[in-house]
């Protein structure tokens, strides 16, 4: 298994500097010309700033990856819709923004957009964001942007950082083609399920999970998904930043063993093998599995050892032991 993170000793290391605020140490000379040449860059997107509805990423944890253009649609709207005050409050105190923040969130959600769509239609401009990251992306905007759309009114995106596309690049998985899944569900029969349904995807696969049920999911995917080369990344942009890639097996087994990890993880498989296995041989030990253990268990067993697809598995399995009866 190889890790990155912040480590001692031989291990790899990401170095990154401790604190998550921007540096505004002076380099070759004073500051006050960059710091100038920012500001009219702020003034001149603002000044471009239309009626609408700005969907503007926010810092997944390092404060200091708000792009300029964010920071001045942010300070240049009329309202900053959010999910939680409290998380957005910090990033509004550290940039020094006043604009006036106004909740949005699944349970405020029906009774609250239609205020926001019809201030737009008033002429005002407003900015949707995330507690972290890019919004829409499990987050409730969605509804709001479709709505926005379907009263033809302007929506614009103000892109920045994704925890998803973060964790993609540190990977080292295949990036060519992916497939973000969002949160598998947290009971174990509906999670089985959903990851059944992208086994036979043929792309890197990405999940949102929970850090107290990493082990456990890590654990389906190599029963579902078989033995894959997969990574987890944790606490992306933060001080504390790591990334461990190996085989499902290894990283079910570290987290099993470690306990609870912290922070907000983002797990990723990479695709299926293309090479065709050799069935027959593969017919031969699943026959001699149900000698020893029953269908189900069976296929589970040669999906940890093999890598092929469990449910493709079962179903041979399936298949022998109803030609024995």
């Amino acid at each position: 298994m190889v890790i990155s993170g912040k480590k001692s000793g031989s291990d790899q290391t990401n170095r990154r500097r401790a604190s998550s605020k921007p540096d505004r140490s002076p380099r070759h000379g004073s500051a006050e010309p960059a710091t100038a040449a920012i500001d009219q860059v702020e003034t001149a997107l603002q000044a471009e700033l239309h009626p609408g509805l700005y969907l503007v990423a926010t810092p997944i944890g390092n404060l200091a990856d708000l792009t300029l253009r964010a920071l001045a649609v942010l300070r240049g709207v009329d309202r900053i819709i959010c999910e939680d005050t409290r998380v957005s409050g910090k990033l509004m105190a550290r940039y020094g923004i006043t604009t006036p923040l106004d909740v949005y969130h699944d349970h405020n959600a029906e009774k609250v957009r239609p205020a926001i769509l019809a201030s737009i239609h008033r002429g005002a401009r407003v900015a949707l964001i995330s507690d972290a990251g890019t919004q829409l992306i499990s987050d409730p905007g969605f509804k709001l942007v479709l709505a926005e759309i379907d009263e033809q009114l302007p929506v614009t995106a103000v892109p920045g950082p994704s925890a998803a596309i973060a964790a993609l690049i540190l990977s080292g998985l295949p990036p060519d083609a992916f497939l973000f899944a969002g949160f598998l569900p947290p009971r174990q029969a509906a999670r089985q399920r959903a990851l059944e349904r992208w086994a036979a995807v043929e792309a890197t696969l990405i999940f949102h999970e929970s850090t107290q049920r990493l082990a456990e999911s890590l654990a389906d995917m190599v029963e579902r998904l078989g033995n894959r080369t997969a990574a987890v990344a944790r606490e992306l942009t933060k001080l504390h930043e790591e990334v461990r890639r190996g085989k499902l097996v290894e990283l079910a087994g570290y987290y099993q063993a470690s306990g609870h990890a912290r922070g907000e993880a983002v797990v990723l498989v990479g695709p299926p093998e293309l090479v065709q296995p050799d069935w027959a041989e593969v017919d031969k030990m699943l026959r001699g599995a149900l000698v020893r253990f029953s269908v189900r268990d069976a296929a589970a067993k040669l999906a940890t050892e093999t890598g092929l697809s469990r449910g493709e598995l079962y179903r041979r399995a399936l298949s022998i032991q109803q030609e024995k009866s």
